[in-house]
Formats: structure tokens, C-alpha cells, sequence
């Protein structure tokens, strides 16, 4: 296969993992980081990592996003199956089962999710033909894509042929399980909007005595999820910027500790993990710079909206940090993103 890129952006790992690679840095969750994973259960205690994936409710967090839509699914003749009679369905008065059938029209960003490494590329020259284009992680490139359903064509347009190729499924395959650590920013700063930076966050780790080895899944607990629990799926506007707090995605010392610390995802609790939108800054530059590090140049998939906040509390009077990870996306095929149900156990 005749290589995608000549050139790649300052700071990526293109090629890292092979010039054809789809997974990034999830190469680095290896049978080791599992059996190092297995090893911090000491409890047999399990915590659900998941919001409702009704929750928030509303679309104030992203306009473009909306509540799960459940139906009925229906016969071919129209029939709906909810409360069904199977006499009726198979035309025989002795058949006692009544069957109930349902589809969703899903959001796969809309709550608990993972983001797939195809969620955000960048307009850069990969090929040096001296025109930027849209271009993904390790070089996978934009364009049409003609094996999404018809009444898709927005999305169509904006995955990519290539960059379908970075689809959700490729995590779903490597199953996402191993050791993790958690890293508490509400402890830290409580429920304010600090906008944490690489000095902050390293000193939280410090004051919280948490390490973080190479492979390792790293979480971010804010108690946005939590607080958003309590507004009854009716969150008011700024929630995502007034609530919390969240990484510094312009902060040059942050990135710089992301990618040197080897962790192999990036989790939080709150709104895509950094403060978003972010307008400062001049010149050419990304509106959501963590993003364009973790997904385009690194590899790293992101985690967000999470439910952190109970584990984070246990970990806490535990006096732990480290716990075992098991977070699987659905295996939905170019999927961009995708609801997970993160399960873990101490």
C-alpha cells in the first residue's frame, strides 16, 4: 500500500504503530497492562461507569446532539410490536407469548461515550502536494463516503472514506480493558470552572500520590456527571462552562505531559474533557486543541461525560488510585463515536 502522507504535523506519532495503523495509542494497553489491571482487584466491588443515555436531557451541551428516540419496531405490514399477540403474528389462537420490540434513534455522542480517532482531523498538507485537506490520524484522509445510508450525507461527507477507516469498531476489537487511574479534580478545586493547566494537574498528581505508567487509562473526575444527574435532564445553559473543572486544551505544558506521560486514553466526567470552545489564541489554530493532540496527532481516544464520581469517592477513603478498566464501545462499524458502559472493579 503506497504510504498516505509525506508530511505530518509537528508533535504527531504518525507511524508509530505502523504506517497503516488504526487503533493509536491503544497499542499500548498490552496483555501485561490487563494482568496489572487484574491485579488491583482486591474488593470484588463493581462500579457502573455510565449515565443514563438520556442524560443530560435537552440539547444545551451540543446543539447538534439530542436524547435517545425509542419506537416501536413494526411488521411488514405495519403491525407496531409492542404488547404483540403471537396468535395474531403466526395465525394460531394457541400460542400464548405477547412480545414487545423496540429500535432507538441514537446519538452515539450524546452521553457516556467514547470518541473514535475519526471525531476530529485538521486541514494539513499530508501529502505535499502543497494543499491542505482533511486529514486524520496517521494520515487516514477525508472525503466522500458512499457506505453510509443515504439520508446520512452530512456525516457521510464529513467521515471520510479513509477516515472511516478509523471507525469505532477498531477499539471495540481491542475490547478496552486493563489498569487505570484516577486522577480527582473535583477534590482538588471543587465544583469551580478552573480552566486546569499542565503545573495544576501535575500537582494534583503529586498531592494525590497517583502513577501513571505507560499503557495506563487515565480518568478525570470533575462531578459534572453527578451534578448533572440531579437537574432532572433539564440542564441549564453554560452548564459545560460554569460547573466544573476542565483541561486547559492552550496550555503548551499540558499537552506536553499528555503525551509524555504514555497514558493510552484520556477519560473525564465532564464535557468533552477540555473547555470547550476554546477562542483564545491567534492565528491558525484548532477550537478544541486537546482534541486535535489526543485524536489527530496522537491517537488517543477520549472518554467523556463519564460517571466518575462514586468510584472517585470509594478510591478516596480507600486511599487508592489504581483500579481495573473494562470499557468496550459498540462494534458499529465507521461509527465516528459510541455510548459505552465502563464497568469498575477494586
Amino acid at each position: 500500500m503506497a504510504r498516505r502522507w509525506q508530511n505530518k504535523p509537528e508533535g504527531a506519532n504518525w507511524g508509530a504503530f505502523g504506517e497503516d495503523d488504526q487503533c493509536g495509542r491503544l497499542n499500548l494497553i498490552t496483555p501485561e497492562k490487563v494482568r496489572q489491571g487484574i491485579a488491583e482487584v482486591r474488593d470484588g466491588l463493581t462500579f457502573p461507569l455510565s449515565l443514563p443515555l438520556d442524560v443530560p436531557g435537552g440539547n444545551v451541551l451540543n446543539p447538534a446532539r439530542h436524547p435517545p428516540l425509542r419506537y416501536a419496531t413494526h411488521l411488514p405490514d405495519g403491525t407496531p410490536r409492542a404488547l404483540a399477540p403471537s396468535r395474531t403474528a403466526y395465525g394460531d389462537d394457541n400460542l400464548t407469548d405477547v412480545v414487545n420490540d423496540d429500535r432507538v434513534l441514537l446519538h452515539t455522542q450524546y452521553s457516556t461515550q467514547w470518541d473514535a480517532l475519526s471525531h476530529v482531523g485538521q486541514f494539513f498538507d499530508a501529502d505535499g502536494d502543497g494543499v491542505a485537506e482533511p486529514v486524520f490520524y496517521n494520515g487516514w484522509r477525508g472525503g466522500q463516503d458512499v457506505t453510509l445510508a443515504p439520508d446520512a450525507d452530512a456525516c457521510s461527507e464529513a467521515a471520510g472514506a479513509d477516515a472511516a477507516k478509523l471507525g469505532i469498531e477498531n477499539m471495540a476489537a481491542r475490547c478496552v480493558q486493563g489498569r487505570a487511574v484516577m486522577i480527582d479534580l473535583r477534590r482538588a478545586f471543587g465544583d469551580k470552572p478552573v480552566n486546569v493547566t499542565g503545573a495544576q494537574l501535575k500537582k494534583v498528581i503529586d498531592d494525590q500520590r497517583v502513577e501513571i505508567e505507560t499503557g495506563d487509562m487515565v480518568c478525570l473526575h470533575t462531578g459534572l456527571a453527578d451534578r448533572l444527574l440531579g437537574m432532572n435532564r433539564n440542564p441549564p445553559a453554560g452548564v459545560a462552562q460554569d460547573l466544573c473543572a476542565a483541561l486547559d486544551g492552550r496550555d503548551a505544558e499540558l499537552l506536553e505531559w499528555i503525551d509524555d506521560s504514555g497514558l493510552s486514553v484520556l477519560i473525564s466526567d465532564n464535557y468533552a474533557v477540555e473547555r470547550a470552545p476554546n477562542r483564545s489564541g491567534e492565528g491558525p489554530r484548532a477550537i478544541l486543541p486537546l482534541h486535535e493532540l489526543c485524536l489527530f496527532k496522537l491517537g488517543i481516544h477520549l472518554g467523556e461525560l463519564w460517571h466518575l464520581t462514586p468510584l472517585a469517592t470509594h478510591l478516596a477513603d480507600a486511599g487508592r488510585t489504581q483500579f481495573l478498566l473494562t470499557a468496550p464501545p459498540l462494534r458499529l462499524p465507521g461509527a465516528i463515536g459510541s455510548p459505552t458502559m465502563p464497568v469498575a472493579t477494586v
